[in-house]
């Protein structure tokens, strides 16, 4: 039994996201250090933070790789030791699940997490095939394969076997867009009818431009600690009871079932088991929404509805900020950004306000158990935490 809780959060940073014309990466990073840094003026950074883990998928973009000591440099935590996470699109999410480790294992005290990509100074295609580099290379991304087309697949598999309909993931995106027009760090602040979304054109049937996720610069980090010590740092950490991650093959041409995302029900079960927790429990959740389809089944596998009924729980409106099970507060991928490297942890950063009550004009009321879900590639990995506002 892995004695509860695992690590605190006592700050959190997030730069802005979008297109972030004129700055790097590492520059965009000393955003983010620099909000978490200020929240926390109990903490000596050059004293206190003995680590950094950094998610950053793509290096090609700019040409740059070896990204953990560059960023630690940047924001003055040289010498301690720096690591860059990949993971797809769950870089930092699984940077985030290390650094608990670390803190679990007693080998910190006090580590940073955090993640960071730019990529919209690229070309939609040089972006589209840095991205799908996340998919199988033989029999994936040789035969045209991009992840607009491969969750598609999913989407189309879902609407065979449970009667999904398109406009159950237009809904989706039109309630996404309305919590990112809450958001003031969300690379698209603007609400949408649910005629837009269902009318815009086709990228891969069935999904539609509002159906997915944007091209995004961005960085987020949170700083973890022991526990025990989080007091110290902050009068409103929050607690991290739960951790669980899972892999699923590489291929979506080796699955069994497309209508499931066998890493995310086995991420969620290991993370609820861990922190004694049901999907019952958690007041707000962010889940992977890199498409609409991927929130839909996502919420499915988390437990939050029975399988098939994902579309049915977002008409209800149980997944509006003031419905029964909030999720995606923060936008999601879909309006907020979706920075590749960073969106693990800004998934954690939006828990952090909710839990804190931060989250301002989208505040979830009486928010106290959050859950993030992350999703690397279309499911070859997954990543779930639980946190509290409690011990």
């Amino acid at each position: 039994m892995i004695e509860k809780p695992l690590a605190a959060i006592v700050s959190a940073g997030l730069s802005k996201f979008g297109k972030l014309d004129g700055f790097s990466a590492r520059e965009i990073f000393t955003y983010a250090a620099k909000e978490a840094f200020d929240k926390c003026p109990n903490l000596d950074p050059r004293k206190d933070v003995k680590g950094l883990y950094l998610g950053h998928m793509t290096e090609s973009a700019e040409h740059q790789g070896h990204t953990g000591p560059l960023v630690a440099d940047w924001i003055g935590l040289n010498p301690v030791p720096a690591v860059r996470f990949e993971n797809a699109c769950a870089s930092s999410g699984v940077a985030l699940r290390c650094g608990i480790q670390a803190i679990k294992s007693g080998f910190v005290d006090v580590i940073m997490v955090g993640g960071v990509e730019k990529l919209t100074h690229l070309a939609t295609s040089d972006a589209t095939e840095y991205l799908a580099l996340s998919a199988d290379n033989f029999f994936e991304q040789w035969h045209g394969f991009t992840f607009p087309g491969l969750f598609a697949l999913i989407a189309r598999a879902h609407m065979h076997e449970y009667d999904t309909t398109g406009e159950q993931l237009a809904t989706i995106a039109v309630k996404n867009h309305h919590n990112g027009s809450l958001n003031p760090k969300a690379q698209m602040q603007k609400e949408i009818t649910l005629e837009q979304a269902m009318t815009s054109r086709v990228v891969a049937s069935p999904l539609r431009l509002f159906d997915c996720s944007l091209i995004s610069d961005g960085a987020s980090c949170v700083i973890l600690t022991k526990p025990e010590l989080a007091k110290r740092f902050s009068d409103t950490p929050i607690y991290i009871q739960g951790s669980g991650q899972a892999s699923d093959t590489i291929g979506l041409y080796e699955r069994d079932d497309l209508t499931s995302l066998n890493a995310v029900a086995l991420a969620a079960r290991d993370a609820y088991e861990m922190s004694g927790m049901k999907p019952k429990d958690i007041d707000v959740a962010e889940v992977h929404d890199c498409f609409t389809i991927a929130e839909l089944i996502i919420s499915e596998d988390v437990g939050f509805c029975k399988k098939g009924d994902g579309g049915k729980l977002v008409q209800s409106g149980d997944t509006a900020i003031d419905g029964n099970i909030p999720i995606n507060t923060s936008g999601g991928l879909k309006s907020k950004g979706h920075p590749v490297g960073a969106t693990g942890v800004a998934q954690a950063y939006e828990i952090f306000l909710q839990l804190t009550g931060q989250a301002g004009a989208r505040q979830v009321n009486d928010a106290e158990i959050g859950l993030t879900l992350n999703l690397g590639g279309h499911g070859s990995t997954a990543v779930a935490h639980v946190y509290s506002t409690t011990i």
